[in-house]
């Protein structure tokens, strides 16, 4: 461009310098001419463009869609209010959940004998909580305390704590909780013997401690003022231990279980079990209720996004007007929708168990919409409560399987036959067409300079002809003038 325009001016000079004999300005005829020459290549290619352009938002938009319904159901799923619900005959013994996207069935006994408790451990007293506790260390170790004896558990380390001349009770509490990480939560009580150090751990049988200081004193007095005072083991308690740590233990069936917390996981049906009080001798009964009502408004809702879905593709894909008329990945994205409701979705689903969309009241209307049966979905609720809600489970198989699946299917760009397929087609024309372009505005560039060159030689000629012209003339009216 740069040297076209050196070109131009160039030409506009020597036109200029001449006199512009013919009048005519060439440098303007040169450019309308060369873009007359690929105007409509150029039209053409753009009006291509922006037809691919309107293919690719609409097959993007068709894909979105489809995959925010896919989304959509599986946070149905994942919130588990589709799934069988959990009820225990004493609520006050536990509380039961089972995870999402399960289909929990059957009944469970559950006798809790003990719950989990963690160790509570009250050091003796001191005058205020500002007092100071020693120079020294604090070592506390964790295992199980029973009775007198204390065994360490090896695989937790021991608490290592660095104690200064300048700690009072308050900071050697706050130190505890805070180099423990967590394990320990210590703090200072004011009781009415006196400022009292306070010190609990984590639930489970092996997270009892023991506490072990090394005083830097000379010769340690065990009394306040001297960090030897706050030492505690099981074998020389007076009274310190408050509360004893324990694993709680239950049976699920009759079979003995222990947990070293309260919340109990990794058992059937993906149960978690809240333990919150005891029932020695009196068993409480865990049962599963499956809730139509929520299975029965998912389809509701299921089918208006489909229709929705469906009206979107119907507007793109109208063979009259349509920006995807004869698009292959929306063709075959309608005939998808169209056996939607007869594909199975459960293929390991037991003779006589529902096992397509259909068996949940999903129906197809003659123009291509679709319909609640509700009268198929009560059928299909009360004869096989359980097979319908496992239909909506975040397995291989399903509701949300099969409409995940087809919205990844639609993602993929390999695939001529999809919506990805397509919207990678057009991307590519695009690209071509692109290409293209680039040639033509090199095209008409090259079709300008050469016009230019030439036409400024065409000035320059008819420049120096109407000047010979003129000379002529002078001359003939000279001879004329001497007759």
């Amino acid at each position: 461009m740069a040297v076209l325009s050196g070109m131009e001016n160039v030409g506009a000079s020597i036109i200029s310098s001449l006199g512009a004999g013919s009048g005519v300005n060439f440098i303007q005829l040169a450019e309308d001419i060369s873009d007359a020459t690929y105007s409509f290549q150029r039209d053409d290619l753009a009006a291509r463009n922006s037809a691919l352009e309107a293919r690719i938002s609409a097959a993007s938009l068709l894909r979105n869609s489809l995959s925010q319904l896919a989304s959509a159901l599986g946070d149905r799923v994942r919130n588990g209010d589709l799934a069988p619900q959990a009820s225990i005959s004493d609520p006050s013994v536990a509380a039961v959940t089972t995870a999402a996207g399960t289909s929990p069935s059957g009944s469970y006994t559950l006798e809790v004998s003990q719950l989990a408790q963690s160790q509570t451990l009250v050091s003796q007293s001191y005058t205020s909580a500002d007092d100071l506790v020693g120079e020294g260390s604090l070592t506390i170790r964790f295992g199980a305390v029973d009775g007198p004896s204390f065994t360490e558990d090896t695989t937790q380390s021991a608490l290592n704590i660095t104690v200064e001349d300048t700690d009072t009770l308050t900071t050697l509490a706050s130190k505890i909780s805070i180099e423990s990480g967590g394990d320990l939560q210590a703090y200072v009580a004011q009781g009415s013997g006196g400022s009292q150090l306070v010190i609990k751990g984590r639930d489970g049988a092996d997270n009892g401690f023991v506490l072990e200081p090394a005083s830097s004193a000379l010769i340690p007095t065990q009394t306040p003022g001297d960090l030897s005072y706050l030492a505690w083991s099981p074998a020389t308690d007076n009274g310190e231990l408050r509360q004893a740590s324990q694993d709680a233990i239950f049976e699920l069936d009759t079979v003995e279980m222990r947990s070293a917390n309260n919340t109990v996981t990794g058992l059937p049906e993906g149960m978690t079990l809240e333990l919150t009080g005891t029932n020695t001798g009196a068993p409480a009964d865990i049962a599963f209720s499956n809730d139509s009502g929520a299975i029965t408004t998912v389809m509701a809702d299921f089918v208006a996004a489909l229709n929705d879905l469906t009206a979107q593709l119907n507007e793109f894909a109208a063979a009259q007007g349509g920006a995807l008329g004869n698009d292959p990945g929306a063709r075959e994205f309608k005939r998808d929708l169209a056996r939607l409701s007869s594909e199975i979705i459960m293929p390991n689903a037991a003779e006589g168990e529902p096992n397509t969309l259909a068996d949940l009241g999903l129906s197809l209307n003659r123009d291509g919409t679709f319909r609640l049966d509700t009268e198929r979905l009560n059928e299909t609720l009360a004869q096989s409560p359980e097979g319908a809600a496992a239909m909506f489970t975040n397995g291989p198989f399903g509701v949300f399987a099969t409409m995940d699946n087809l919205a990844r299917a639609n993602i993929l760009t390999s695939d001529p036959g999809s919506l990805g397929g397509s919207v990678s087609r057009y991307e590519d024309q695009i690209e071509r067409n692109e290409a293209r372009l680039e040639r033509i505005a090199e095209q008409q560039d090259n079709l300008r300079e050469r016009l230019t060159r030439n036409l400024v030689t065409a000035e320059r000629q008819i420049s120096a002809s109407q000047s010979t012209l003129g000379f002529l003339q002078q001359q003939i009216d000279i001879w004329n003038g001497s007759n």
